[in-house]
This record gives C-alpha cells, structure tokens and sequence, in this order.
C-alpha cells in the first residue's frame, strides 16, 4: 500500500467540558519549576510557558495511504517541525510502501545527518513515524499494541508526575514524581529548597510507597553531587535527568559518584546513538525515550531493545498522557512503569479531563489502552487542517516535564 501524501496538520479537539466542579486549580498555575533558561536572570524559574525553549504548538502529522485510509502522529514546536515535515521528509518518503517502517525510519534518519539527526529533526520523524504506526493499525484493523508483539502486562503500572500528591493519592497512584523548583546557579539555597520540598512529598506519600524526582536538566555535576547526598535519607526510586543530555562524560562522572541512588534519563535524547552512549556506560537504571521526539516508535523499540538486552529499564517520558505511549507501554515487558502527568484541575475525573478522544486515563493507577485499530484516536477528519506554513501566532503549549 503506497503512501499518496504525508503533510503537518492542525487538529482542532474541541476543549473538554468537564461536569465536576474542580476544587483548586492544578499545582501548575502557581508552582516554579526549574529549567536550562534559568540560569539567566531574565527567566527566573517559574512557569515552562514563561520560559524560552520549553513547550511550543502541537503538530499532527497526517499520512494519507492510496486507498484513502490515514494515520494520525503527534509531536510538537511548532512551526520548524511542520516545515521539516512537509519540505523535507514528505518529498522523500511520498509513493513508498507504508507497511515498510523500517525502511522510511532508516531514510528519514539518514536524510538528516547533514543537518542533525537529533533535535528538531527528530521530532519532525516522530510525527511521521506514529502516523505511519496509526496507519499501519487501521489497514490491519489492529491495535498497534499487537503489532509489536501483543499485550505483555494485564496493565500498565502508572506513576503520577504532579506536586498535587494529595489528589494523586485519591486518585489511587501508589508512585509518584515531584518538580524541580530551582536551577544549579542558586546553590546552597537551591539545595535547602529542593530538601525541604522532598522530605514534604516523603511525609504526605508515606514510607510505603515510591517517590522519584525530575530536575528537567536544570542541574550541573557538583549541584547533582552534593543534592544526590542531601536526598539519600528520603529513599527516591530515582533521580531523573539532571544534566543536559549531550554531555555524555558528565553523566558518567554522577554515575560513578552517585552509586546508591537510580539515575532515570532520556526525554531530552534523540534517536538511537545517544542511547547507545548511555547504556553502554550505564549512566542510566532507566531510560525515558520520549515517542514525540526520540524518531518515533520504531526509533523506541531500537533504543527499547539495547536497554533490555543491558537489564535497563525503559519508560517512556509522559506515556501514559497519549495513546503512543500506552500502546508502547502495554506491548513491551521491560517497561515496567508508565508516566502519567497529572496537571488538570483538582478534583476534576480524569475521564472529564482527558487531552485526546479515544485515549484510556489511568483507573487507580493503573491502565489498558484502546483496542480498537491503530491508536484507537477518535478523531474524525473535520477535526484536521492543513499547517499553514509563515504565520507567526503559535500558542506555546507547555510541555509535560
């Protein structure tokens, strides 16, 4: 089956209209959080939104099969990904067998490395690459789970990423993640807070249940150290990407220091070499390669696949917030927990609440995706717009970190 047309498009899903009133707004509207721009007084940490390099708009991919039949992908920011997408991998990858996703990973790989394989062009081939996986489930009238391999678990174990641990808990999570609020530039001070705020999440979660911690790459070598050691007593599951992804010795340098604490990483690395870099000299217990930007699902099963075969564990970053990652999640053993990042208002259902129709939301932590063909994505075709390439009115979109 021939690919007629690939194309960056808007989806515009009507906004959810929850029936319960929320008791509090998310811990969004008001909690800092820490990231690389802060090191710069111009951006203080604060909300992501407020911060250059974090978030930008959503772009669908939209990949069109000769018999009419399509699939949905997602990645995101904005307008440079949708021009990758429609001036550079389109024209390549156009009239070619969409079942054959080895194959157009390879060429769009391969395509870029004169540019970057990593970064925005990883991003643009995320895009590409669901869609086609979204494709590929409709014309076989399977869930993509099946696909790669067929259900591994009865559920997928969640944990929740959110600073509202009182609703997380009534939500029925029995792990959860917790923000960053500082950047490595306010040091001692930063270290005091971020205790402070850790040794709270330990007493309202309890001794029973698991508590991680995500610095968003906000950190450098020293900072990491010396937090590493404030945080020993409080018996975190992991510390998760402290450093900027590219400098592979630094992360080697935390892994030699910090021995008795698991380092989790991966949302912020492209493709399959900088993961190889990481196994290689476990540098990482966990690896977090993110669907939306890492190359796509069949960039994840490579990178999936080097992490088990080194007793790695793999969980995708914010995977259980789309039905990507759930089918990614259900279908492989080795990922043993699935992210779910919990930032709607207090109080309100998550079934009121949820981002994309069709999706499955987590019932006391834990989750079955759709099984209804590709992603399962309710979505129907007025919904979808071409992108319209030069205009400059992109809303920033947080990211889910």
């Amino acid at each position: 089956m021939k690919i007629t047309e690939i194309q960056a498009v808007r989806v515009d899903i009507p906004p959810p209209q929850p029936k319960t009133a929320a008791r509090r707004p998310s811990w969004r509207a008001s909690t800092p959080i820490g990231a690389p721009m802060n090191k710069y007084p111009d951006f203080p940490p604060g909300l992501p939104m407020q911060t250059p390099g974090v978030g930008g708009a959503p772009v669908w991919v939209k990949v069109t099969a000769e018999d009419g039949t399509w699939g949905l992908g997602r990645t995101t920011f904005g307008e440079p990904v949708a021009a990758l997408i429609d001036f550079h991998y389109a024209p390549i990858l156009t009239g070619r067998d969409c079942f054959a996703t080895e194959l157009l990973n390879d060429m769009m790989w391969r395509s870029s490395l004169h540019h970057g394989a990593a970064g925005l062009s990883a991003m643009a081939q995320s895009g590409i690459d669901l869609a086609l996986w979204d494709l590929k489930g409709k014309l076989l009238q399977q869930p993509v789970y099946r696909l790669l391999g067929g259900p591994a678990h009865e559920s997928v174990r969640c944990y929740c990423t959110s600073d509202d641990l009182d609703w997380s808990i009534e939500l029925g999570f029995e792990a959860f993640k917790v923000t960053n609020p500082v950047h490595y530039e306010q040091g001692i001070a930063g270290l005091n807070i971020i205790e402070e705020k850790i040794a709270h999440a330990r007493e309202v979660v309890g001794p029973n249940r698991e508590l991680m911690f995500n610095p968003v790459m906000a950190y450098d070598v020293e900072f990491t150290i010396r937090l590493a050691e404030r945080l020993r007593p409080y018996e975190l599951a992991w510390l998760e990407e402290p450093l900027i992804p590219d400098d592979l010795e630094a992360h080697i340098q935390i892994r030699k220091a910090i021995n008795f604490m698991s380092i989790a990483t991966g949302e912020d690395h492209h493709t399959r070499i900088p993961f190889r870099q990481l196994i290689e000299h476990r540098c990482a217990d966990v690896v977090q390669p993110d669907l939306h930007w890492c190359g796509g699902i069949t960039e994840a099963m490579k990178i999936y696949h080097m992490a088990e075969a080194a007793g790695i564990k793999t969980s995708p970053h914010a995977g259980m917030n789309t039905p990507y990652g759930q089918h990614f999640c259900y279908a492989l053993p080795e990922c043993t927990w699935g992210e779910f990042h919990l930032s709607t208002p207090v109080g309100v259902p998550l079934e009121e609440v949820k981002a994309i129709p069709g999706m499955s939301v987590p019932v006391n932590g834990r989750l079955v995706p759709s099984d209804a063909p590709g992603f399962g994505l309710e979505i129907p075709e007025e919904w979808i717009s071409p992108w319209e390439h030069g205009k400059t009115a992109d809303d920033l979109t947080p990211v889910s970190l």
